[in-house]
Parts: structure tokens; C-alpha cells; sequence
């Protein structure tokens, strides 16, 4: 783990203070009567947290195409185009397991709802159609290893994908019936929006950039993850205590997988991310791993204003970045917000799906694509 000195500087300490300084605050336990008679306790053990949640998950791409059933057939095919099932549906993934953890701690019950399993469908719909319409904004010609929706059919033709997908979703969460559900996760539609406005601007202030970029990070990534996992909790439990900790699991949890994502931007090659390296320079974003470089090269300030524009910008940035500790710094902080929730998540009843979640921040630090 890296030394704290790197969180010394000033603009750090103003973004993630709140984060670093939170006291440790007791387990919460329930002493709910047994409804179920699923064992629940950690002796039942685990290898893998995706195999863990795989009956859960099983036919899942099959049941979001029968969501997307009604279009014409160009139109589905536009919109079924990434749900090829060769993702490790991250969010799914998650979403069941909270699920489970959050029925076993409320009355000792692992089965999922169906209504909590529909969460896990709405979320990765969702997810799907911010990428279509993310490719669209970028001009991305390439996603997951293969041609993009708008380098095949178009940008009008994408972005009315990226719109069914997104209204399909809508309908399956109004199926659901529950105000407060459907209040949570309208909630995400708005931050994917607002987060795309915050990617567009800069902030000339250095010490605020931090700041734009931890919340842009959180409207664009985290906010799905969070509202998703707040969403099952709210049906497995009323207590709004296990509905915060199932929020701020998401919200660190998927802070950290972005981070990481831009981390792997400057480390990893064009093959394993399925899309081009240094795509976000390219696209003139200023991410953790270029902030954290201009307090060793304050050459990068300008650079970032003007957006990487001008000729040798990327390059230099690049540069400037390999021969920092930016991608340490980066890195460092994606294990402070998964130390935190684990932190979060270890007030639940122990369980094989709470341990899975624990495991599941490894996996986010550890992954190269």
C-alpha cells in the first residue's frame, strides 16, 4: 500500500477528507425471526463471488431482450447489439448479491425477490444505454473489442437505441410499483445526465478540479451502482439504516471501479480495454491519474484548459503522466474508497454474500481491462 504522505497535498485533503477522517462505527445486527430455512452463515463457502450470484443472474441478457422485444427488428438489433452476454455484468452481479445480504441480515432469508432480481435487469439497461449514447457524445468508433452502435448504424440511429433502451427500462421499473424504488433509481437517469454536463467543462480553479472530477466520477459511474444497491435493500428491509449502508457500499465501490478504469486508461494496452488507450486525453478529460501529475508538473494546467487541443498536448500529457506518481496516487485513493466499503458493508450480518461483496473490492483493484 503506498505511504500516506501522498494524500498530503492540500487539494486532496479538500476532496476526500470526509472519506479519509470517518470514525469506525459499530456493526449493526438484526435479531429478525427466521423466515427461510437457507443456512446463511460463512461455513457455506465460496470461490468466486460470480459464481456465488450466477443462479440469480441466469438468463439475464436473454430477459432484458425480452424487455426490448417490441421494437422493429433494426431497432432491436441496435439495441441487443451489447447484450451479447460476454461482460461479466459487474452490476448485476452486485446488485444480487446486496440483494442476499440484505435479506439474510433483515430475517435470514438468500432468496432473491424477483423484484430485486428486476433491479438487476433496470440497472444493467441502464448501464447500456449511457454507453450507447456516451459513444455517440465521444465519436467512439470502438467498445468491448467491436465497432460501436453509431460506427455501424449511425449517430441519429444510436442515440434513439441508447432512448428504447432507456424507456424499456422505465417501463420494467414502473412494473415494480414501488414509489420509493422508483424514486431511487430516477434518480441515476438525472446524475448520467448532470454527469455528462460536468465531463464537458473544466474548472479553472486547480484546487476545485479535484472536486468536479470525484463528482463527475459519482454521476457517471457510482450513482447507478449506489441507487441500485439502495433500491434492493429498500425491498428487503424498512430499516433505513441498512438502505444507507447498501448506498455508500455502491457509491465506494463504484468511486474506486472508475478510478481504476482511468488508472488502466495510461497502463493498459488497446487490446485489453477493448478500446483505444489514452482515449480520455484524446477526448480532452483531465482524470485522477493527470491531476495528481500536475503537482509534480504544473506545465499540465494549461493543457487541461484548453483540453489536450493543441498539437503534442496528448502526447506530452502522456508523458507527464508515465513520469509521475499519478497513476500510484490514483490507485491509492480507488483503495481508500474500497477500504471504505468494506468498511460499510462489514456492519451486515456475516454471510457468503457479504464476504462476496468484500471480495468483489479485490476484484475492482485487481482487474487489467
Amino acid at each position: 500500500m503506498l505511504h500516506c504522505s501522498l494524500l498530503k497535498p492540500m487539494l486532496l485533503r479538500n476532496s476526500v477528507s470526509t472519506l479519509l477522517c470517518r470514525p469506525q462505527s459499530r456493526l449493526l445486527h438484526s435479531s429478525r425471526v427466521v423466515c427461510c430455512h437457507s443456512k446463511t452463515n460463512s461455513e457455506a463457502k465460496y470461490k468466486d463471488p460470480f459464481k456465488l450470484g450466477s443462479s440469480d443472474l441466469k438468463n439475464l441478457y436473454e430477459d432484458i431482450k425480452k424487455e426490448l422485444f417490441m421494437a422493429t427488428q433494426e431497432l432491436r438489433e441496435m439495441c441487443e447489439y451489447y447484450f451479447d452476454g460476454k461482460g461479466k455484468a459487474l452490476r448485476p452481479m452486485l446488485v444480487v448479491l446486496m440483494a442476499r445480504a440484505c435479506n439474510i441480515h433483515y430475517n435470514n432469508c438468500r432468496e432473491v425477490q424477483p423484484q430485486q432480481r428486476s433491479i438487476a435487469v433496470i440497472a444493467e439497461m441502464i448501464h447500456t444505454a449511457s454507453l450507447v449514447h456516451d459513444d455517440v457524445i465521444d465519436g467512439s468508433d470502438a467498445r468491448r473489442g467491436k465497432k460501436t452502435v453509431n460506427q455501424i448504424w449511425g449517430e441519429r440511429q444510436a442515440v434513439l437505441a441508447g432512448d428504447y433502451i432507456l424507456s424499456a427500462a422505465s417501463v420494467a421499473l414502473a412494473r415494480i410499483g414501488n414509489a420509493t424504488v422508483i424514486s431511487v433509481l430516477s434518480q441515476v437517469i438525472e446524475d448520467l445526465v448532470r454527469g455528462e454536463f460536468l465531463q464537458l467543462g473544466s474548472k479553472e480553479n486547480e484546487n476545485e478540479r479535484f472536486a468536479h472530477y470525484l463528482e463527475k466520477t459519482f454521476k457517471k459511474t457510482a450513482s447507478l451502482i449506489a441507487n441500485s444497491c439502495k433500491a434492493v435493500s429498500i425491498l428487503a428491509c424498512p430499516d433505513p439504516k441498512v438502505h444507507e449502508i447498501a448506498y455508500q457500499y455502491g457509491k465506494n465501490i463504484g468511486i474506486a471501479f472508475q478510478l481504476i478504469d482511468d488508472v488502466l486508461d495510461f497502463t493498459s494496452c488497446a487490446d485489453q480495454l477493448g478500446k483505444p488507450a489514452a482515449a480520455d486525453l484524446k477526448l480532452g478529460l483531465a482524470t485522477g491519474p493527470v491531476l495528481f501529475a500536475c503537482q509534480q508538473f504544473p506545465e499540465l494546467n494549461a493543457m487541461i484548459m484548453r483540453r489536450f487541443s493543441s498539437p503534442g498536448d496528448v502526447e506530452r500529457a502522456w508523458q507527464y503522466v508515465q513520469e509521475s506518481n499519478g497513476v500510484h496516487q490514483t490507485t491509492y485513493l480507488a483503495q481508500r474508497y474500497c477500504s471504505e466499503a468494506i468498511r460499510e458493508i462489514s456492519k451486515l450480518q456475516p454471510s457468503p454474500e457479504r464476504d462476496a461483496l468484500i471480495q468483489l473490492t479485490e476484484t475492482v483493484l485487481t482487474r487489467d481491462k
